[in-house]
């Protein structure tokens, strides 16, 4: 077995790692989410499910984000969530 390649139980717990801080971002206002300077598609995700009602397509929102997320690199925007927590 490859050593270098992460687990699949390890891959699972950054995916949903990265999926819960996403769901932190659904709970801010849209001008603090501005502030952050996200990616585009992520920040459009963010925006479309603070506008969803419905709970399986807020789900299914939530698991796009996750997967967007797994794109950019998260510790700015960890840093970012904390200095606004701060204020």
């Amino acid at each position: 077995m490859d050593e270098t390649k992460p687990s699949k139980s390890a891959r699972k717990r950054e995916y949903a790692a990265l999926q819960k801080l996403g769901e932190e971002l659904i709970t801010l206002q849209e001008r603090d989410l501005e502030s952050l300077g996200l990616d585009e598609d992520l920040l459009e995700a963010v925006l479309e499910a603070k506008r969803l009602t419905k709970r399986g397509a807020l789900r299914r929102q939530k698991q796009y984000i996750g997967k967007l997320m797994g794109r950019v690199d998260p510790e700015p925007i960890r840093a970012a969530l904390a200095r606004l927590q701060r204020k």
